[in-house]
């Protein structure tokens, strides 16, 4: 049972690193321009924002929760910090100011998004989907409301002053590639290090035992489901400079790709078993996969989104199936 359970293991690990190694390979020769520093950058540039919240998503996970409004909660976040900013901007001006109180606003209107799904998971005991579900349609309706069925615009002036907040960087390396880098490394700490981690490992794999173990379950739960938020929030204040705007139409399918890349990377959709830095092989595999559409006429990029569905069904058998095996 051991050599089995060691064998499912390195499987786990050892496969989506493959598949990334199969990838870059597959794209070096589709298209030499594939590893180009300026290509590769700009896809993490890219990916960061999805990157940013699948690791909060794999916290989630993780614990045995799932959170579907979460590219929703991006767009009502984007629209609550242009209409914050736009709103200030006569009384502080251009300059740090006005963009600090639209980060704060990002940061406070994602935790308080988070503690809201966590709160009618774990107080009134409804299920994640169904609580997911329901916000994913509420946060969508209300970006739509404040935009008037249309888009909100952060104005000219004061876009142009944020936007190296996504255009800038050090050393070449853009700041949403930073900070994703900075969550990465806490995230993984965090998940491997702390009891927080394993709390929320022991939780997703049974909690009836974790609660026997003193842990304190809900408390647990709910705080994955804020750290998400706060997450959510990190990525707007990152995506919001780069097109300076916000409508029904931002974020749609982040909840597909966020979730996909933590299932590619590993973690156990029921629960019980996380892993960031997989997460991150995820992130890369499902973002150069739709390079590669973008730069080939193999597949048409449309199908990105089919591309992604099938992946995540593909990952959840091949997970069946490894526990059956064990």
């Amino acid at each position: 049972m051991k050599a089995i359970a060691e064998r499912r293991l390195s499987m786990s690990v050892i496969g989506p690193v493959l598949g990334l190694i199969a990838l870059l390979v597959a794209g070096t020769l589709m298209n030499p321009n594939f590893l180009g520093w300026d290509n590769i950058t700009n896809v993490l540039a890219r990916s960061a924002f999805i990157g940013i919240i699948a690791v909060g998503m794999t916290f989630v996970i993780t614990a045995g929760g799932l959170d579907l409004s979460v590219g929703s909660m991006a767009a009502f976040i984007a629209g609550l910090m242009i209409l914050m900013m736009n709103t200030a901007l006569p009384a502080l001006g251009v300059g740090i100011p006005v963009v600090l109180l639209g980060m704060a606003t990002a940061l406070i209107a994602g935790l308080a998004a988070g503690l809201l799904n966590g709160l009618l998971i774990t107080r009134l005991g409804i299920e994640p989907f169904i609580v997911t579900l329901g916000s994913m349609g509420i946060y969508r309706s209300l970006v739509t409301w404040l935009a008037d069925g249309g888009t909100l615009s952060l104005d000219f002036t004061l876009r142009s002053f944020y936007q190296p907040v996504y255009y800038g960087g050090i050393m070449g390396i853009s700041w949403p590639i930073i900070v994703f880098a900075l969550v990465v490394v806490v995230g993984e700490v965090v998940m491997r290090s702390t009891a927080f981690g394993r709390h929320c490992a022991a939780i997703g794999s049974n909690d009836q035992v974790a609660r026997y173990s003193s842990v304190r379950v809900g408390h647990v739960r709910l705080m994955t489901y804020a750290a998400l938020g706060v997450l959510v929030g990190v990525a707007t204040i990152m995506y919001v400079p780069r097109l300076g705007s916000a409508s029904s139409a931002t974020g749609v399918l982040w909840e597909l790709e966020a979730i996909a890349a933590v299932i590619i990377g590993g973690t156990v959709l029921k629960g019980g078993f996380g892993r960031v830095w997989g997460t991150v092989i995820g992130v890369l595999i499902l973002s150069l996969i739709g390079n590669l559409l973008n730069l080939t006429d193999f597949v048409s990029p449309y199908l990105n989104g089919a591309i992604q569905g099938a992946i995540i069904v593909l990952a959840v058998v091949l997970q069946r199936e490894s526990k059956a095996a064990g």
